[in-house]
This record gives C-alpha cells, sequence and structure tokens, in this order.
C-alpha cells in the first residue's frame, strides 16, 4: 500500500479527517503529524521551560525525519494561516526539506507561498493539487 505523511500547521488540524478519508479511500495508508490528538503539546512543552521545549521540539523533528524516509510521498496542507496565504510555517518546511533529500514525492494543498522560502519550496518541484486529490499519485 501507498504511504503518504499529512504535514501541516497545527492550525489545519480540524481539516485533516476528511483528506485522510478521501486518501484512505483511493488506497492511501495515511499518516498524520505526531501531536494531532494534541495541539495542545507544544505550548506545554513551552510552559516546562525553553529546555523542555527544545527537546521535545528536537525529538519531534526525529520522528517526522524516520517517518518520511519510510513515506511514498509527502502532502502540505498550506491553508490560509492568521492573513498568511498558503501558509507553510518553520516545521512544515524542514518536513518538506527532508522530504525533498529523501527524493520523496511532495504534494502541495495550494500554491507556493510567496515570501522568504518560495526560491527554496520552488526548488523543492512539489506537484501543487489545488485540493484535488485525485491528483496524488505514487
Amino acid at each position: 500500500m501507498k504511504k503518504i505523511f499529512l504535514v501541516c500547521s497545527k492550525a489545519s488540524y480540524p481539516r485533516l479527517g476528511p483528506i485522510q478519508k478521501e486518501l484512505e479511500g483511493r488506497g492511501w495508508e495515511v499518516y498524520i503529524p505526531f501531536t494531532h490528538d494534541r495541539p495542545e503539546a507544544e505550548s506545554q512543552w513551552y510552559a516546562q521551560g525553553p529546555e523542555e521545549h527544545s527537546r521535545m521540539k528536537s525529538q519531534l523533528f526525529h520522528r517526522s525525519r524516520e517517518r518520511i524516509l519510510v513515506m511514498d510521498a509527502v502532502l502540505t496542507l498550506n491553508f490560509d494561516k492568521d492573513g498568511q496565504p498558503n501558509y507553510i510555517g518553520g516545521s512544515t518546511f524542514l518536513e518538506l526539506y527532508e522530504a525533498f533529500m529523501a527524493g520523496k514525492k511532495i504534494y502541495l494543498w495550494n500554491d507556493i507561498p510567496q515570501g522568504l522560502l518560495y526560491d527554496e519550496i520552488s526548488a523543492f518541484s512539489p506537484t501543487v493539487i489545488h485540493g484535488d486529490v485525485t491528483l496524488v499519485t505514487p
């Protein structure tokens, strides 16, 4: 079975369910962010101090890398966030970079966001699907 990892800002977690179901219906084994069921986790770690927050973020980066290595593809759900169109934050960018370095197929839900990382994300040669999961192929 084809494996795909959905990556996004935690602000987009409520939108994962229907996309996950649609991909599963198309034969994908879908993996979602580690903190999907606990979107408050990061703020809780930070409340324990900057060292704990850094330690936990570091663990998540390592876990994401390990997960990406066994995926066939990564789908970035880059929805608008806080007035920023097609938002891709720092952690999501790092996951895209990991997928690129591992030679994985990269999909973006929406266009590459304009801004500081536009050239870098463009260099990953993502396939923009404009919300059409039928374009997500192995």
